[in-house]
C-alpha cells in the first residue's frame, strides 16, 4: 500500500445521498488485481473467493457450493462452484476461470508477490463441468482458508508478468460492486454489480477518497466530507462526544511489535532480546500512546485466537531483570548510561514507516524504555523503498497477524524456510524447535495437535524471542449519521476501508433516516 495525495482541502462539503456512502482512506492500493495482493485476506467488495468468512471468522461458501473438504491423505481439495455467477463483464463464472486464476498465481513468469503463499500448491485442474480439484505437495490443514483469494475471468489472464494486467487498474470480478471510477492520488468508486448472486448491495455507490494524513482526514470529517473514515486512537476518541458521531473500536490480531535481526551484532545477542522484552512497558505505551485502546503483545498469536493463544506465553515488566541480564551477559553500562561489550556498543537502529504516526509514537516509547536499561535505539523514519534493503541488518517496527488461523502468518514470520524472503522473516530467525512446532502446525488435521504445536511456538519465543511484540492494536473508526447493517468483527492486518473493518459486510449497510 502506498499514500495518495490528499483531495484538495477547498472541496465541498458531501452532502449526504440515501443510497451513497463516502468514505476516507489513508492508503491507496497499487492494485486492485488479488494476483498482486489485493484484498489477501478476503473481504473484498470486487472480488469473490471460493469461500468467505463471516462476523465469527468461521468459513464459509462463497462462489463454492460448500467449504471445501480435505481428501483423506490430505493432498486433494474439491470444490464445486455456484450455478449462475456472472463477472461485471457479464460473462458467466466456471471452472476454467478458476483454474486459470490459481494456475497464473503459481507460473513463476506472472511474478504474484503473493506466490509464497501458495507453495503448498502443486497444480489446479478441472475435474468436471462445475468442478475443481487441487493437488497440494504436503498435508496443509488450514489451506480452505487460503481460498477466499478472488476469482479472475480466465479470457483475461492472458500469460506475461502480473504487473503490467489491465487487471490491476481495471478489475473485472464477480463481486458485489464493480469499479466505476479510479482517480489515483483522488478516489475510488463503486457501483453496485446489479447481478450479483448474494446479498444485493442496498449502497448503490460508494466512493473512497484518498487522504493519507491523519489530522486532515479528521478535520474534513468534523466538516461534513465524509460518513466515514479510520483514525489513530486517540485522534478518533476527539469524536466520541461529538453530536451524530459514533466510534467504533475493533479488537484485532494486528500486531505491532520491533523485529530485531539476527545478522545485526547487537540485536542478534539472545541477552539483548531478552533484557529489550522485559525492559518495555507494554501497558504503559497503550495507556499513553494509544488512549488505553489495545493489548499487549508478546507473540503473534493474538488473543482472538483463544484456542491456539497460550496465555503463560508472555513476559512482564521487569527493568531490574533486563538490567541484570545484560550484566551478566557483559554488557556493562559505560559513560552516558549505553552500555557496551567487548568494545561494542548496545546501540541499533529501529526504523519505522515516517508516515505512520502510531509506528512513530511506539517505535519513540520502545526506544525510551530501552534507554532505561543501557540499550541505545537511534529512530530513523523512512519510506518503504529505503526501509526493505536495510531489514536484514537494522531493526524494523513492524506490523501483521490475522484472527484467522495462526498458519497463515506464524509460519511465513518465524520459519527458517522462509528468512529473507521480502517481509517473511526478514531478520533469519532460526529456531528448530520453532521450525518442527511450525510443521506439526500446518500438517496435521487433528485440532489438538495443532493447538500444542502453536503454544510450543509460543513459550519458545519468550524462551528465544526474535522480536519485541508490543501491542495487538484496537482499530478505531469514525461514523456520522444513523446506518442499518453494522456487525462487529476481529479484524486483521489490513490497509484500507473496502475489506474488513465495519465496512466487511459492506451490502448489507444502509442509510436511516
Amino acid at each position: 500500500m502506498v499514500g495518495a495525495a490528499a483531495l484538495s482541502a477547498c472541496s465541498q462539503p458531501a452532502e449526504p445521498v440515501a443510497d451513497g456512502l463516502v468514505l476516507a482512506d489513508p492508503y491507496e492500493d497499487e492494485s486492485l488485481n488479488p494476483l498482486m495482493g489485493f484484498a489477501e485476506d478476503g473481504m473484498s467488495k470486487i472480488f469473490d473467493g471460493l469461500v468467505t468468512h463471516d462476523a465469527d471468522r468461521r468459513l464459509q461458501p462463497a462462489l463454492a457450493t460448500a467449504v471445501p473438504e480435505p481428501s483423506a491423505d490430505g493432498l486433494t481439495w474439491t470444490a464445486r462452484l455456484r450455478p449462475g455467477v456472472v463477472f461485471h463483464d457479464g460473462s458467466a463464472l466456471g471452472p476454467e476461470d478458476v483454474v486459470a486464476t490459481y494456475r497464473t498465481l503459481l507460473d513463476p513468469a506472472a511474478a504474484s508477490p503473493i506466490s509464497s503463499s501458495f507453495k503448498m500448491l502443486s497444480g489446479v485442474r478441472q475435474t468436471g463441468p462445475d468442478t475443481v480439484e487441487f493437488r497440494l505437495r504436503h498435508p496443509y490443514a488450514p489451506f480452505a482458508h487460503r481460498l477466499v483469494l478472488g476469482v479472475l475471468p480466465s479470457e483475461k489472464l492472458t500469460g506475461g508478468p502480473l504487473e503490467s494486467s489491465p487487471l490491476n487498474t481495471r478489475p473485472i470480478g464477480t463481486g458485489p460492486y464493480r469499479l466505476a471510477e479510479w482517480r489515483r492520488g483522488e478516489r475510488l468508486v463503486l457501483a453496485a454489480h446489479d447481478r450479483y448472486w448474494g446479498t444485493k448491495p442496498k449502497l448503490r455507490r460508494v466512493t473512497v477518497a484518498f487522504v493519507p494524513d491523519d489530522n486532515t482526514r479528521a478535520q474534513r470529517m468534523r466538516r461534513g466530507d465524509f460518513d466515514g473514515t479510520v483514525l489513530p486512537p486517540a485522534l478518533a476518541g476527539t469524536f466520541s462526544r461529538q453530536n451524530g458521531m459514533t466510534v467504533y473500536g475493533h479488537d484485532s490480531a494486528d500486531y505491532r511489535g520491533v523485529m530485531l535481526p539476527q545478522k545485526n551484532p547487537v540485536t542478534s545477542d539472545l541477552a539483548i532480546r531478552r533484557a529489550l522484552n522485559l525492559a518495555v512497558d507494554r501497558q504503559g505505551m497503550i495507556r499513553a500512546l494509544l488512549a488505553g485502546r489495545g493489548q499487549s503483545a508478546f507473540t503473534p498469536v493474538p488473543p482472538a485466537l483463544a484456542e491456539f493463544a497460550d496465555p503463560a506465553a508472555t513476559f512482564k515488566h521487569d527493568p531490574e531483570q533486563a538490567r541484570k541480564i545484560l550484566e551478566d551477559a557483559g554488557w556493562r553500562a559505560g559513560p552516558g548510561g549505553t552500555r557496551s561489550k567487548d568494545g561494542r556498543q548496545a546501540r541499533f537502529t529501529l526504523m519505522y514507516p515516517a508516515e505512520d504516526s502510531v509506528r512513530k509514537a511506539l517505535a519513540g516509547g520502545f526506544a525510551s524504555d530501552a534507554g532505561k536499561v543501557g540499550v541505545r535505539v537511534d529512530l530513523l523514519g523512512l519510506g518503504w523503498d529505503a526501509i526493505e534493503p536495510r531489514m536484514k541488518k537494522d531493526a524494523l517496527l513492524m506490523g501483521g497477524g490475522t484472527s484467522l488461523d495462526p498458519d497463515l502468518v506464524a509460519y511465513g514470520l518465524l520459519h527458517s524456510s522462509q528468512a529473507e524472503d521480502g517481509f517473511n522473516n526478514p531478520g533469519s530467525y532460526r529456531d528448530a524447535t520453532v521450525d518442527a512446532a511450525l510443521d506439526r502446525g500446518r500438517n496435521s488435521p487433528d485440532r489438538a495437535v495443532r493447538t500444542e504445536a502453536y503454544r510450543t511456538v509460543q513459550r519458545r519465543l519468550i524462551e528465544n524471542p526474535p522480536w519485541v511484540f508490543l501491542v495487538f492494536l484496537e482499530h478505531t473508526y469514525v461514523m456520522r449519521g444513523q446506518w442499518s447493517g453494522y456487525r462487529p468483527v476481529v479484524d486483521p492486518h489490513v490497509h484500507g476501508t473496502l475489506t474488513w473493518g465495519p465496512w466487511w459486510n459492506l451490502p448489507e449497510w444502509s442509510r436511516r433516516g
